[in-house]
């Protein structure tokens, strides 16, 4: 499939693309990113994340539902490190991120709430493959997630499989 815009892809599925209600940040050097989503849910622990890093991305894209919460970094230059190497196409985080300078760096999306320097817990805590709700939209794995300079927005699978038919 190719990229498409999302303002293209807005204007083109109005009636049913999602568009997250959420100051999201660009903090790594890919800005236009897209894949199918996997997500997770966690609070101020980034086990589940950490494990993720450490599989096969396959172009996906990881939803972290963090709750918004400002008190700890979910996702670091380590763990973002693992995502990039292992073909993760981006990371969106609804909660914050550390290590801004180096992620900026890594050939990886990610776009968060904004960045702290404290570290999270890991306390095996989290769930993955959840159906999400956060920033007036609902996260399902599958779906497809795009994102560019002006925001994100999400696809059902069989959406998105008719525009990379068009």
């Amino acid at each position: 499939m190719t990229f498409f815009a999302t303002c293209d892809l807005y204007d083109d599925h109005e009636a049913t693309a999602q568009v997250p209600l959420l100051p999201l940040q660009d903090l790594g050097r890919r800005v236009k990113f897209w894949g199918p989503i996997v997500t997770v849910k966690c609070f101020e622990d980034n086990s589940r994340i950490k494990e993720l890093s450490e599989t096969p991305g396959e172009g996906r894209v990881l939803v972290v539902d963090g709750g918004g919460s400002p008190r700890c970094a979910l996702v670091g230059d380590v763990i973002a490190g693992g995502f990039a190497a292992n073909g993760w196409a981006g990371i969106v985080v609804h909660g914050f991120v550390r290590d801004r300078a180096q992620l900026a760096q890594l050939d990886l999306g990610l776009k968060a709430l904004g960045t702290t320097p404290r570290k999270s817990v890991r306390r095996g805590e989290g769930q993955v493959g959840l159906e999400l709700q956060f920033g007036g939209v609902t996260w399902r794995n599958g779906d497809v997630l795009f994102a560019d300079e002006d925001g994100v927005l999400v696809l059902t699978r069989e959406e998105a499989e008719t525009i990379s038919r068009a």
